[in-house]
């Protein structure tokens, strides 16, 4: 039997929370996908609350994982550890509220859902995302196993992808908002995009104005992040597991406006 994940990329701002409160249900039900996985980390451009992430999970997510803004909120703080659904990046330090991981009960067994964050560019105040992989992977006993890996770099992320290939059921980018064109199944059974892409504004920067974000690159004062106006996209990624083995037997990119 087959089991279908959408996997969501980085919601961003009001805009793509719209558009997932709007959208991601029928999305669900067209795609056929029974696990949806969001990206929420930027749902209020910078960072995310917990008003916004109980929207995404009131909207048809499953699970939302998070990334290198995780405490940009204080507030975020008490809910990680009250709502299960939501983890973040496993390489924080373990005094950290929240979780790093979390196994889901489906009627395909169990599904744990893994979020790693790179240190290339990203906070160095992290524990080493290869080998928290190993130690969160030790301890899991499920067949069906995802990891959203929130990195800078494409050669960090293609390395963690056959670090984890044939040991994890998926392995998907976020944080760089620009979708990538190399969804595919590595050699050893493991379904793999270097970045989902993002859900929010499609003229945009990654999201933000582009005017906003040439002055930055030109040397304009810092000011608060905005989101761009105009037509809104999501996008992510589609994979297919073999319920019996957690093996990917098909993986495609997908984008709606």
């Amino acid at each position: 039997m087959a089991y279908k994940i959408l996997a969501v990329g980085d919601t961003v701002g009001s805009p793509g929370l719209e558009y997932i409160q709007r959208r991601l249900r029928a999305l669900r039900r067209e795609l056929g996908a029974d696990f949806v996985c969001v990206n929420g980390e930027n749902a209020n451009v910078v960072g995310c609350t917990p008003r916004q992430l109980d929207a995404i999970l009131h909207a048809g997510a499953d699970c939302i994982t998070l990334g290198n803004h995780t405490w940009t909120r204080w507030e975020l703080q008490p809910y990680l550890n009250d709502e299960p659904r939501v983890v973040r990046p496993a390489n924080f330090a373990p005094q950290c509220p929240g979780r790093g991981c979390a196994v889901f009960d489906t009627p395909a067994g169990p599904l744990a859902v893994v979020n790693l964050q790179g240190r290339f560019t990203l906070d160095p105040n992290t524990d080493n995302p290869f080998l928290t992989a190993d130690a969160v992977l030790e301890g899991l006993d499920a067949r069906m196993i995802l990891v959203d890996f929130h990195a800078e770099a494409t050669s960090e992320k293609t390395a963690m992808g056959y670090y984890l290939d044939g040991r994890v059921s998926a392995v998907w980018g976020t944080h760089t908002h620009v979708q990538t064109s190399d969804a595919h199944i590595l050699p050893r059974g493991t379904g793999y995009i270097t970045d989902l892409g993002m859900t929010g504004p499609a003229e945009s920067c990654i999201g933000i104005k582009p005017e906003q974000s040439i002055g930055k690159f030109l040397g304009d004062v810092p000011r608060r992040y905005e989101c761009a106006g105009g037509p809104v996209k999501l996008e992510g990624a589609l994979f297919t597991l073999d319920e019996n083995t957690g093996r990917c037997t098909a993986v495609k990119a997908v984008r709606f406006l």
